[in-house]
């Protein structure tokens, strides 16, 4: 009666073990379905049509910065943003790579 007992529960065993499979290949199907969303409504870089075609050339986002009236000695910060508008690489090649100049 023993070695009964034992078959029966051998073949339990082997039955949930089965019944575990689809249910592990559901949720592996769904993780691929998750992760091929992510990676499919990311944002897509937008194209890049160059202004200038030849050549590099820089583009400043802003063509004139008026601070105002600012008193000697006195700190002032402006930001802006430059792009290479042009169809071949930006290199900076002999320091200072970039100049400040300061007028009136």
């Amino acid at each position: 009666m023993s070695k009964l007992k034992r078959g029966v529960s051998k073949s339990r065993q082997v039955q949930r073990n089965h019944n575990k499979l689809p249910l592990i290949m559901a949720l592996a199907g769904a993780a691929i379905l998750l992760i091929a969303a992510f990676f499919a409504f990311q944002k897509k870089p937008t194209s890049f049509t160059p202004e200038v075609t030849g050549s590099p050339s820089l583009k400043a986002d802003k063509e004139k910065v008026d601070l105002g009236d600012v008193k000697l000695g006195q700190t002032v910060e402006v930001s802006f943003e430059i792009r290479n508008v042009g169809d071949q690489p930006l290199k900076f090649s002999k320091a200072p790579f970039i100049e400040v100049k300061e007028g009136c």
